[in-house]
């Protein structure tokens, strides 16, 4: 594929994953408030998010077995369309009153959100070899914006229609319009099927008993997960200790950033010092920024440990997307990825269900102490290989 095209195809998915991924943080804003503030159920008002958290795990299979067989662009437009009626039911629900319709209307929003995660998979098809570090981390870029426009969508609409929210769901249907739109101009490479070259198929099992695959599969469950943990319980905790509610949007939108912003210049990093260092650098900053939560309870503890758990999410987790990416055929990608998508995600919903439970049982220092463990098993795993291929790096 020549260069100019290659670069058009990576900006405009990456301009769907800024678009879309600011839809799923449009989610996130308005719907505990939502439930709490217009359905009066403070105890259950995150269900509808952790219900789209189940959806994601539910459908990382179908949709990738369904790219496999038909397509990139057709698959992320059916993810499109589930996220226009995924939103709409939730709207609906809010606006009748109905909370289990909210909760079903989270759970369709999951395959839209199993399917904005597989842009990072789909960025690799669309780059030579050489530059599937820069295309996972150029597409992951868009959630700079994502972390821009979606807050600033729900602050505008949130109170234009009654009940409050009811327009920003509304918005959310726009939003994936928007994207199934701009998927039509994205030119993916055909489906790839079984090549006799490269032999017969490989089962899940054995592609899933790689030390490879392995490997990163831990690396992305832990990246996740500990980035899930801490961001879901640092609202609760700035609160309960005393600062105001205007202080968790600062440090939320300042995560948002570490996430997201490095993403310019981590496939270059992951080019020049390989990936297993990379990775190893994310560990190192994960425990940075738990450090940085743990020597105290000002706003700027908050602040440095939420951004440093931001940018050691974005070293781990595009390192071990991009490692992953290495250990199966064309034919194979789509068990492999979604077996990836599961166990990753399968982890970011237990840890963002724990997260509230624990930190209003135990407190956010041993939430902290916690996350040390998590941490220290993903730098056993990438050092383990780190030894084992001193040399690797992205191909």
């Amino acid at each position: 594929m020549p260069n100019r095209s290659m670069a058009r195809n990576l900006l405009l998915l990456a301009t769907c994953q800024a678009i879309g991924q600011a839809g799923n943080t449009m989610m996130f804003t308005a719907t505990a408030l939502a439930v709490s503030g217009v359905l009066q159920m403070h105890d259950l008002a995150t269900l509808p998010v952790t219900m789209q958290h189940l959806g994601v795990m539910l459908s990382v299979f179908p949709a990738a077995m369904l790219m496999q067989r038909m397509g990139r662009r057709f698959g992320f437009r059916i993810g499109s369309l589930f996220g226009m009626a995924g939103s709409s039911i939730c709207g609906l629900g809010l606006y009748t009153g109905n909370f289990i319709m909210m909760c079903v209307g989270g759970l369709v929003l999951g395959y839209a959100v199993a399917s904005l995660q597989m842009y990072r998979f789909a960025a690799v098809e669309l780059a030579p070899p050489a530059m599937r570090a820069k295309a996972i981390s150029w597409v992951t870029a868009g959630g700079v914006a994502a972390g821009v426009i979606g807050p600033t969508l729900a602050r505008i609409t949130h109170d234009q229609w009654v009940p409050i929210y009811t327009a920003t769901y509304a918005a959310m249907v726009g939003i994936h319009v928007v994207v199934f739109c701009v998927m039509s101009f994205i030119r993916f490479p055909p489906p790839v099927k079984a090549n006799p070259i490269d032999g017969p198929q490989r089962s899940l099992w054995e592609i899933a008993m790689q030390r490879d695959y392995v490997v990163a599969v831990v690396a992305g469950m832990i990246a996740f997960g500990t980035m899930s943990f801490l961001m879901s319980a640092s609202p609760l905790a700035i609160v309960g200790c005393g600062l105001p509610h205007t202080e968790a949007h600062w440090v939320i939108f300042m995560h948002v950033m570490g996430m997201f912003v490095p993403s310019f210049f981590t496939g270059n990093l992951i080019q020049r010092f390989g990936v297993l260092n990379i990775m190893l650098l994310g560990t190192a900053i994960f425990l940075l920024g738990v450090a940085a939560g743990l020597l105290g309870l000002s706003e700027w503890n908050f602040r440095i440990a939420l951004t440093l758990n931001g940018l050691g999410w974005n070293f781990l987790f595009v390192g071990a997307t991009t490692l992953v990416t290495t250990t199966y055929r064309p034919s194979e990608r789509g068990k492999a990825q979604a077996l990836n998508d599961f166990l990753v995600f399968g982890t970011t919903t237990l840890c963002s269900l724990l997260a509230g439970f624990l930190q209003n049982r135990l407190g956010w220092f041993p939430l902290n102490w916690l996350s040390v463990c998590l941490v220290l098993i993903a730098i056993v795993a990438v050092g383990w290989l780190r030894l084992a291929k001193p040399r690797l790096v992205a191909a």
